[in-house]
């Protein structure tokens, strides 16, 4: 961060200027890791292959959410660095979570609305509450772009699961936990499209540049 360097004449550590964000990050990292425990229970319960999408959206956001307080301070060129595994991350995420609605596709079954609906109601409240804590912070390099996107798609997939428990409920299919499992994949993979190119161009900007005769 710039703009504070010169105050009073002196130098200030970028861990001080960074304090609300990382304690933001660490509310979240926590919230994230205990829901992630809490919707995996009941994804299994509930045969619920939404729920276990959400679930491990949970497990990857605590991780990147580790990642980001790892890298907060350090040069924009970490922080790409970190951007890039975190994309991985949401990617690999996606592609399981396919692979995940694919397979219940084809062997059937529907899962349990009444557990499915209140466990994404409090998952939703949880990522809510996160995301609002985020907002202020949703601008700036591809590391905090990443982790405001992280929790905003995890709002807009727990809203959706809740839609799916209740269509589950009215039509005694399982379609809707397939169709929104892999709703949750498509989103984690467009994010992680959109990270890694800000990635890629900070990296680029970050890189060294070569002296005459290099």
């Amino acid at each position: 961060m710039t703009g504070c360097d010169d105050c009073c004449g002196g130098v200030t550590d970028a861990r001080d200027i960074d304090k609300p964000f990382r304690r933001v990050l660490w509310i979240a990292l926590i919230a994230n890791a205990a829901m992630f425990g809490v919707e995996l229970y009941a994804s299994f319960a509930a045969r619920s292959v939404a729920l276990q999408a959400d679930a491990m959206d949970f497990f990857a956001d605590a991780a990147n959410y580790s990642i980001s307080l790892f890298v907060l301070g350090m040069s924009l060129r970490a922080r790409a660095m970190a951007a890039f595994i975190k994309a991985g991350t949401m990617g690999l995420f996606g592609l399981w979570v396919l692979g995940m609605a694919l397979y219940r596709l084809i062997t059937g079954g529907a899962p349990e609305p009444f557990l499915m609906g209140p466990v994404a109601l409090m998952a939703l409240a949880v990522n809510v509450a996160v995301a609002l804590m985020l907002f202020a912070y949703r601008e700036g390099d591809a590391n905090r772009q990443s982790i405001w996107l992280c929790s905003r798609n995890d709002a807009i997939a727990n809203t959706a699961v809740f839609a799916a428990a209740g269509l589950v409920w009215v039509t005694g299919e399982g379609w809707p936990d397939i169709l929104v499992a892999a709703g949750i994949a498509a989103l984690g993979l467009s994010s992680a499209w959109r990270v890694t190119g800000q990635a890629r161009r900070e990296w680029r900007e970050e890189r060294p540049a070569l002296t005459p005769g290099t």
